[in-house]
């Protein structure tokens, strides 16, 4: 590599929201272990606002790769227009840190040595046919410790032994107009068996309430909007908030106590800006994939052999509609939840 200038390097991160937040940390790194680094980003646009956050970041290159599978020919000038802003940079390093068939594609059609991680490592074994070089991480690590490696031998520099810094703080973002006497729930998720039921937040809407806390309900589509007003109607002090952007989503975060989430991407956001959080966790493992930081808790039950299933239908379907259903959240009572929040409330 190049010793007489500034390093710049590519980042080929597409999606989701959780996997391009964990990105964050090893951006991070190498910025700190290499000064003067160039970190370009391409992402897909739903989610390019993450990489703007971070203060290391020169330049986001946005692609609609879904959008563009479903209306190829109507969107021929915008593939143009993203491959020409891939091709207009001559990178030192292009770093696959997605390891699937498409960001290889992506990575492939940049102008840099590509590099990710090696077939043993990769999410889809074949794309690491396409490298110059794969590097072994090992599987059973968090995300962020994975990225992390991965980019310290990418870029030949050792492993920090710092926590991971996502490169957002809640005092970075723009001044919040919330007061901090609130508590944000993230309720909604893709998969229907990592919902947590509606009426478990209704009761621990009633315990933050009985705190002195309001509560703060965010949705991203009807369907969630239909689950914070259920929430809503049942609390004495609860506010459904507007759709808005990931930037929003974060100065609003900025200005809450806390926050409670299921297993979905927004939670990544709120961990990266280091607001105090209690995940709930279902039929996922949070050991590979739990909001990452100091104050963050998992609550994830074991009393189910199933556990984690990893699965979007539960083999229960047959429950009996008075219990708790997916029944992997039977023992994540709202007293539980509660208290967790206050000791990490507590501990800031």
């Amino acid at each position: 590599m190049p010793e007489h200038r500034p390093l710049k390097i590519l980042v080929v991160k597409l999606s989701s929201l959780g996997d391009v937040i964990h990105t964050l940390a090893a951006v991070s790194d190498a910025a700190a272990a290499l000064p003067g680094i160039q970190i370009d980003w391409v992402v897909e646009e739903a989610f390019q606002e993450i990489p703007n956050l971070h203060p290391a970041v020169s330049r986001v290159i946005p692609v609609a790769i879904r959008r563009w599978r479903r209306n190829w020919w109507q969107s021929r000038r915008e593939i143009r227009a993203a491959l020409r802003a891939l091709r207009e940079t001559d990178y030192d390093l292009v770093i696959d840190a997605q390891g699937l068939i498409k960001s290889a594609i992506v990575s492939s059609l940049a102008k840099g040595r590509v590099v990710g991680l090696d077939r043993q490592s990769s999410r889809e074994p074949l794309a690491s046919l396409t490298y110059a070089q794969g590097y072994a991480v090992a599987r059973q690590q968090h995300a962020v410790t994975r990225l992390r490696q991965l980019f310290a031998s990418a870029l030949a520099y050792p492993m920090p032994s710092a926590s991971a810094d996502f490169g957002l703080r809640a005092e970075q973002v723009a001044a919040a107009s919330q007061p901090k006497r609130n508590i944000l729930f993230f309720h909604g998720t893709t998969w229907s068996t990592k919902h947590w039921p509606v009426a478990l937040w209704q009761q621990l809407a009633g315990l933050v309430n009985a705190a002195g806390y309001g509560v703060l309900l965010p949705h991203g589509n009807a369907v969630e909007l239909a689950r914070a007003e259920a929430i809503r109607t049942t609390s004495s002090d609860a506010q459904v908030l507007p759709r808005m952007s990931l930037t929003a989503l974060a100065d609003c975060l900025a200005g809450v106590k806390g926050v409670v989430s299921v297993d979905t991407g927004p939670g990544h956001l709120a961990a990266a800006m280091d607001v105090p959080m209690v995940s709930l966790f279902g039929p996922t493992n949070p050991l590979l994939t739990a909001p990452y930081g100091q104050r963050q808790s998992a609550i994830a039950a074991d009393d189910l052999a199933c556990i984690p299933c990893m699965k979007r239908d539960c083999q229960y379907s047959d429950i009996d509609a008075a219990q708790v259903y997916p029944p992997c959240f039977r023992t994540t009572t709202p007293a539980k939840v509660w208290q967790r929040l206050l000791v990490q409330i507590a501990a800031t």
